[in-house]
């Protein structure tokens, strides 16, 4: 992936988005990564792949529901804090 400095994303606005359509672009402030450039195609795509997720969670979980496959809301939580999950 091509990194830009903040000042040359800027300097290079028009160019950044040419590349961008081909790759993302990291843009760097104080050498640091602090955002990626990428084209549209690539946002529809990653967002829809979040939006197949979800469903599948959500559909996982009304089957759970169904099937009774379910746990007490403090039990729940005391897992999710602790960061576990199945």
């Amino acid at each position: 992936m091509e990194a830009l400095s903040a000042n040359e994303a800027k300097t290079q606005f028009g160019d950044m988005l040419l590349k961008a359509q081909r790759a993302p672009v990291q843009i760097n402030k104080n050498g640091k990564p602090v955002a990626i450039v990428i084209s549209v195609d690539e946002y529809e795509s990653i967002e829809s792949l979040k939006l197949s997720l979800l469903q599948a969670r959500a559909d996982k979980a009304k089957g759970d529901i169904n099937n009774g496959n379910t746990v007490a809301g403090e039990s729940f939580f005391d897992a999710l804090e602790s960061g576990q999950h199945d």
